[in-house]
């Protein structure tokens, strides 16, 4: 089979070896594993690959570079007039040598490759929607766009597009989905959690002010002066970092407030297995892998109602969604610990339902969904 992937994903060389950014590659290598030749059509960078890209596995891969482009300037949008057609071709192209057509939404190539596919009604074709599927959020035109093209069945034909969540009054090429981070090998038996000694609490992601790690922070400060024994780990960097570093140091929170950058994934995962809580008060997810990570390793998540939050945590029952108040994430918190036969309860059930999600049975979906 011959799969062609469209992507704003920017790649790079490492070695006379394909990388780009892990989570994704990771995911995709699950996808072709089972297919022969594979095409990708995305931005190339000449940059050094950082601890956050990794390699494709596969022994017939051949990138497609097109130029990146954005329209968040007047300037880029003028220059993007001339890349848009050049772009378009090679999308054709890839689609036309393709068995199978994958396309990585929501994003500028992902929009682009919607309008594309529309000329190829009778190629198998997926869509993997990794933003907020939600009807009811607020989304960017150019999103709303995408998901108008690959949602309407009239228009687009043999699509499947895979979005995280369960939503309502769908149309019938909407599939359900989900991602995956650990393997069945992964399980293994977790040290009951109680609230004996130290109650720790666990950030992973970015520091940006979409993750707003800040208020994460702003926790921990309010539960140290009711006089709880505390400790929070920050695990991700980015553009706040600074201001996050700032607000410990000037609040005094050194002992109680550990910032430990960008680490690697056996380092997270042994912080999961160690913590009590996730604290995650992001403003905008698809899928948060961070939530089912957390989830799977007996750490319960406090977390907003943004895109299939709700779902994963049953409405409740596996966790717990609140607004982005520090007030209200004090006094949730302050609950579970007056309440441990409650919080042990919601534990066992995220940790069920999250080891459900294996790598396993992702790849096993995926082979269904080439199949088609």
């Amino acid at each position: 089979m011959k799969f062609a992937i469209i992507t704003h994903v920017v790649h790079m060389n490492d070695k006379q070896q394909l990388v780009a950014y892990e989570p994704y590659v990771r995911e995709m290598n699950l996808w072709i594993k089972h297919v022969d030749e594979v095409q990708v059509v995305a931005p190339f960078s000449n940059e050094l690959p950082t601890s956050i890209d990794t390699e494709y596995i596969h022994g017939d891969i051949d990138l497609k570079e097109v130029p990146y482009f954005d329209i968040t300037s007047i300037k880029n949008s003028l220059k993007t007039i001339f890349i848009i057609p050049v772009i378009l071709f090679q999308i054709y192209k890839s689609m036309r040598w393709a068995d199978h057509i994958h396309l990585r939404c929501p994003g500028n190539m992902g929009l682009l490759g919607c309008i594309v596919q529309l000329f190829f009604p009778s190629k198998p074709k997926t869509v993997k929607y990794a933003g907020n599927w939600d009807p009811k959020s607020k989304q960017p035109f150019t999103y709303r766009i995408q998901k108008w093209i690959i949602s309407n069945t009239f228009l687009t034909k043999n699509l499947n597009v895979l979005v995280y969540g369960v939503w309502e009054n769908q149309s019938k090429n909407i599939t359900p989905f989900f991602t995956a981070t650990y393997s069945k090998k992964d399980i293994v038996e977790i040290k009951k959690k109680d609230f004996s000694n130290k109650i720790r609490f666990i950030f992973v992601g970015g520091f940006t002010i979409g993750k707003q790690p800040l208020i994460s922070v702003k926790v921990i400060e309010q539960l140290k002066l009711k006089g709880f024994n505390i400790q929070l780990d920050m695990y991700g960097d980015g553009v706040q970092r600074n201001k996050v570093q700032d607000y410990i140091l000037n609040n005094s929170l050194e002992a109680i407030v550990n910032l430990h950058g960008n680490v690697d994934k056996q380092t997270v995962k042994n912080a999961f297995q160690e913590s009590h809580f996730l604290v995650f008060i992001s403003k905008s997810e698809g899928w948060p892998k961070v939530v089912a990570e957390a989830m799977f390793w007996s750490c319960l998540p406090i977390t907003t109602k943004v895109s299939c939050v709700p779902f994963m945590l049953d409405y409740g029952n596996r966790g717990v969604i609140v607004n982005t108040s520090v007030t209200e994430i004090v006094n949730v918190v302050e609950t579970y610990l007056r309440n441990e036969k409650k919080y042990l309860k919601q534990v066992k059930n995220a940790r069920n339902w999250s080891q459900n999600y294996t790598l396993e049975k992702f790849e096993s979906e995926i082979k269904k969904l080439l199949k088609k």
